[in-house]
């Protein structure tokens, strides 16, 4: 058989059916690894996003096998089922968690994995699923979101008072900053079990035998009839990757001469004078969370063919919570909602902006199915506009 006709997820069917891997499954895979340059019409490229070469590529496909098959069993645990399951994690999961276990193995403490991505885009999915992953790999994870930093109810309430514009919870500033970074700053000083001192060396915190807790940030969002509050912590003693992911984790502020070009050309839905001050407020709010993105190791990108379409998914999720019996937004409120992210920051200019500048790592194209388009690094996508 013609190896180029026998594509990977045919290969990993065998296996979960209960094959095991003979040596031509081998060498389909390794063409098949390489064949994404042949494939690829342009210079953004997965094999160059996992640094995969002629040299590298049999190491990479046995180590993939490995944790596929030490997956197995507990494939049906994961949390996204679809057709394309076994391409997503075939491609994208696996040699991801393969690569944060090598970035993490070049630093002598925890990883920061930043991860930005809109409304639907899969970060809390991905997050699961790597932590999975990651967990079969013998590394503790720990997830934290920019929703879990938010400020407190009672402190979101004074903040609306001061500017009424702030009706919802999410935009820049209605974070605790200050609570994030603390909380990055003791992951970073920490080992799975063991915590340094990082603001006092010649404390007991450097013994061995003493497990300093970490409490980690959660948000309740069903809190204040939807508002949204903060609940207890988890309670951690480490860990030794940290993903930060949220819809702006990242996103640094943009040039005023830039911002007002783009709010000259009335991008939907930013319509008046008040929408464009929100913008421009917005964009200067930013620059408080820089120290905290200063804490990132590695960013990635979720990025939609289409930004408009989270409105779609948004929607989709309601009418699905509402079938199930519980409550949801109409689509006249769902719309409303998005649309007042999209004028706080709207991401036909900060995520472009972001894949243009050097702070991003890894793209990941979603399609308007949810399923995943091109995988690349944002130095790739750049050249081959």
């Amino acid at each position: 058989m013609d190896r180029s006709t026998v594509t990977p997820v045919e290969i990993l069917r065998r296996w979960q059916a209960g094959d095991r891997p003979i040596a031509p499954d081998f060498d389909q895979l390794a063409f098949w690894e390489l064949a994404d340059d042949v494939r690829s019409s342009s210079r953004a490229s997965l094999t160059r996003a996992f640094g995969i070469t002629p040299d590298t590529v049999a190491d990479v496909v046995r180590c993939k096998t490995d944790l596929f098959f030490s997956l197995l069993d507990e494939l049906h645990t994961f949390p996204l089922k679809s057709t394309a399951f076994l391409e997503t994690l075939w491609h994208l999961w696996l040699p991801l968690a393969m690569q944060l276990s090598a970035a993490k193995q070049s630093l002598n403490r925890p990883l920061i994995q930043g991860i930005l991505g809109g409304q639907g885009t899969g970060k809390t999915t991905l997050c699961q699923v790597l932590r999975l992953i990651l967990g079969k790999m013998g590394y503790s994870t720990v997830s934290l979101s920019l929703d879990d930093i938010y400020k407190t109810y009672a402190d979101r309430q004074q903040l609306q008072k001061a500017d009424p514009r702030l009706i919802w919870r999410g935009p820049p500033g209605t974070h605790d900053i200050d609570l994030g970074i603390a909380v990055l700053d003791k992951l970073r000083g920490s080992h799975t079990r063991e915590l340094a001192a990082v603001d006092n060396p010649k404390s007991d915190a450097l013994k061995p035998d003493i497990i300093k807790n970490i409490e980690i940030p959660r948000f309740d969002k069903s809190a204040y009839g939807g508002a949204g509050d903060r609940s207890q912590p988890e309670i951690i003693s480490g860990a030794d990757i940290v993903l930060f992911e949220g819809w702006f984790v990242g996103v640094n502020p943009v040039a005023d001469a830039k911002l007002n070009e783009f709010l000259a050309a009335a991008p939907f839905p930013i319509s008046t004078e008040g929408d464009c001050q929100f913008a421009r407020d917005m964009n200067a709010k930013l620059h408080d969370y820089l120290p905290l993105w200063n804490r990132l190791d590695r960013l990635m990108v979720l990025y939609p063919q289409d930004y408009r379409i989270s409105q779609v998914w948004r929607n989709q999720a309601e009418r699905e919570m509402i079938a199930a019996g519980k409550s949801g937004m109409s689509e006249a409120e769902i719309n409303r909602f998005v649309e007042y992210f999209w004028k706080a920051l709207h991401p036909e200019l900060f995520i472009k902006s972001m894949l243009e500048g050097d702070g991003v790592d890894l793209v990941i194209e979603v399609l308007g199915d949810r399923t995943v388009g091109q995988i690349c690094r944002a130095i790739d996508l750049k050249l081959s506009d």
